[in-house]
C-alpha cells in the first residue's frame, strides 16, 4: 500500500532537511521525483544522488520562489520534463522563516515569509493542478506553532496557520476529483535551520528534547514518513487533515 511505482512527485525546497528526508522517501518508495531547489544546486544534487543510492529516480527544478513569476517558472519546467506524463503528488514543504516578536520584524522580512510560505505555496498549487490527475495528492508542509504559542516567531506562525486554512479550503474544493489534501505539522526538527542555536549546544537541545512527549528531538525521516502514508494509496480517506508530527511536544 506504500509503493509510489509509477508515480511522479514534486517536492519543493528538497535540497537539505526535512524536504531532502521527503524526497528520498518518495524516491525509495518508487516515485521519480523532481528535486526543487531555491539556490543550492549541489544540496540538491546531494539529494538526487541520495534517492539514486536507494534505488529511486530524480532530477532537479531550480526556482526562487521569493521572486515574481517564480511557480509559473517551476511548472513549466516540470512540464517539460514530464513530456504529457502527469505529476501524481505534490509536497509543498519550502518554506523560510522569520523570526522576532512583533515588534522586531520589519515590514521586508514579513513580506518575504509570506511571499514564500503562502503566495508561493498557493501559485505553485494552483499551477500544478493542471497537470495532476483525479486521485493525486497534495502535502503542505505546517508546523506545529499552529498549536503551540511561539511569539518569538509570530510572522513565521501566521503563514502556518494560513497554510492550515488553504489545506481545509483546497481539500473540499478538490474533493470531488479524488485529489487528497492534507498538511504534516512538525515540530523541533534537527535539520540546518536549528542548527545555530542547537547542534552542540546540549542544554539548548535537552530543553528542546523535554518538549516532545516522546523525549527527543525530531529527525527530517520522523516527518517524512507521515507524508508518505498520506500520498500513499494507504492515506486515499484521509484529506483536510493537520496531522501532528512534533513527538506530542506540549501535550
Amino acid at each position: 500500500m506504500f509503493s509510489l511505482s509509477g508515480k511522479t512527485a514534486l517536492v519543493t525546497g528538497a535540497s537539505r532537511g526535512i524536504g531532502r528526508a521527503v524526497a528520498v522517501e518518495l524516491g525509495r518508495a518508487g516515485a521519480c521525483v523532481a528535486v526543487h531547489y531555491g539556490a543550492n544546486a549541489q544540496a540538491a544534487k546531494e539529494t538526487v544522488a541520495a534517492i539514486e543510492s536507494a534505488g529511486g529516480s530524480a532530477f532537479t527544478l531550480r526556482a526562487d520562489l521569493a521572486e515574481p513569476g517564480a511557480a509559473d517558472l517551476l511548472i513549466d519546467a516540470l512540464a517539460a520534463e514530464l513530456r504529457g506524463a502527469p505529476l501524481d503528488i505534490l509536497v509543498n514543504n519550502a518554506g523560510i522563516g522569520a523570526y522576532g516578536g512583533i515588534a522586531e520584524v520589519s515590514e521586508a522580512d514579513y513580506d518575504r515569509v509570506f511571499a514564500v510560505n503562502t503566495k508561493a505555496l498557493f501559485l505553485v498549487t494552483r499551477k500544478a493542478l493542471a497537470l495532476m490527475p483525479d486521485g493525486g495528492r497534495i502535502v503542505n508542509t505546517g508546523s506545529g506553532v499552529t498549536r503551540i504559542a511561539f511569539p518569538e516567531g509570530i510572522a513565521y506562525a501566521m503563514t502556518k496557520g494560513a497554510v492550515d486554512a488553504f489545506t481545509l479550503a483546497l481539500a473540499a474544493e478538490l474533493g470531488p476529483r479524488g485529489i487528497t489534501v492534507n498538511t504534516v505539522a512538525p515540530g523541533i526538527v534537527d535539520t540546518d535551520v536549528n542548527a545555530s542555536w542547537l547542534r552542540g549546544n546540549e542544554e539548548a537541545h535537552a530543553v528542546a528534547a523535554s518538549r516532545a512527549a516522546l523525549g527527543r528531538v525530531g529527525l527530517p525521516e520522523d516527518v517524512a514518513g507521515p507524508v508518505l502514508f498520506l500520498v500513499s494509496e494507504a492515506g486515499r480517506w484521509t484529506t483536510g487533515q493537520v496531522i501532528d508530527a512534533t513527538g506530542g511536544s506540549n501535550l
